[in-house]
């Protein structure tokens, strides 16, 4: 699922040389004081620095984990939830069907680190929600890997979907054909995913009954909230 002229440059060097020898016909310009007038502070109080709570930095630098859904009332932890609800790359990595090309791929989008949680309801309801951050030091991965997620929902057949309130282009989609395996129940699955700043969102829903709309929107409106 995974997933981002010759005569051109010629005229840059002329223009440069045009305007060097031009630069070089004219008088040096005396350069100012390095002592300058001490500017005036602004009239006012200054800005107070915003609180932990305000500045996403700092709550996005902080525990990945706490800006995870919590699970609701009455549902049990899902059977796995990575290394106490971490996935470093290589375990992110074995999510995909080729773990070998998306470690390779993850590498190249500057993957830092993913945090999961997991949970049931029920007897055949599973929910993973997953926020995989990336350090963005060339790209914007996060938007790239929500993208990647958007292009691999929209290839299932049976699926419909919509955008995600409050986001720039999240999507929520909900399969309404199941997987089908001889000796098992249908598998019906929702998903969404969007990003904010360097964090890609994903929510998935699996059950044995169709999925309502209102269901993954829900998870995902609540969990785009948190960031």
């Amino acid at each position: 699922m995974l997933i981002v002229a010759g005569a051109a440059v010629l005229g840059i060097v002329v223009g440069a040389c045009a305007g060097f020898l031009v630069q070089a016909e004219r008088e040096p310009t005396r350069l100012p004081s390095l002592s300058q007038p001490s500017l005036a502070p602004a009239k006012g109080d200054a800005p107070e620095p915003l609180s932990a709570a305000q500045d996403r930095k700092v709550r996005t630098d902080g525990d990945l984990r706490e800006l995870l859904l919590k699970k609701p009332r009455g549902a049990r932890t899902g059977d796995w939830s990575g290394d106490d609800g971490w996935l470093d790359m290589a375990a992110y990595a074995d999510t995909f069907e080729k773990p070998a090309g998306a470690f390779s791929d993850l590498v190249e989008e500057e993957f830092r680190r993913a945090a999961v949680a997991t949970w049931r309801v029920g007897s055949t309801q599973s929910v993973e929600i997953r926020l995989v951050q990336y350090h963005q030091e060339e790209f914007l991965a996060a938007s790239s890997a929500a993208e990647n997620g958007y292009y691999w929902a929209e290839k299932e057949p049976g699926t419909r979907s919509w955008a995600v309130p409050g986001t720039s282009d999240g999507m929520a989609y909900v399969h309404t054909r199941p997987d089908t395996k001889p000796g098992y129940l249908p598998l019906y699955s929702a998903e969404a995913h969007a990003w904010r700043g360097d964090i890609a969102v994903q929510v998935w829903i699996f059950d044995t009954k169709p999925i309502p709309k209102s269901k993954i929107m829900d998870l995902a409106e609540r969990q785009m909230e948190r960031l």
